[in-house]
């Protein structure tokens, strides 16, 4: 038997670099790069996952750049939501490629 092996980081600089090539092609172009990065990840848990982290590193990062250089945690706050909202938008055609990439893999 062979056994499935993939990496998560590869993954999520697969479905980065795809989503920048691709991003004249809105809907489709995340899409394809979900099916990649979910099939260089080895799997369906693994694809949802390099779909995903990025976004929640995004947040995490927003919130923390904001409140040190705004020195207001409520603005920080806003500045992160933006910026999830903006990526929530993004993320769905990312994940159904990332889902189909996991069961190709």
């Amino acid at each position: 038997m062979s056994e499935k092996s993939g990496s998560i980081i590869m993954g999520m600089i697969w479905m980065f670099v795809i989503s920048l090539l691709l991003i004249w092609l809105p809907g489709i172009g995340p899409l394809i790069a979900g099916i990649v990065g979910g099939k260089t990840a080895g799997g369906v848990m693994a694809g949802m996952l390099a779909a995903m982290l990025p976004g929640m590193l995004l947040a995490g990062g927003l919130f923390a750049f904001g409140t040190v250089f705004t020195g207001l945690p409520f603005v920080g706050a806003i500045i992160a939501g933006g910026g999830v909202l903006l990526y929530a938008i993004y993320v769905l055609p990312l994940l159904i490629g990332a889902f189909i990439g996991g069961l190709l893999a």
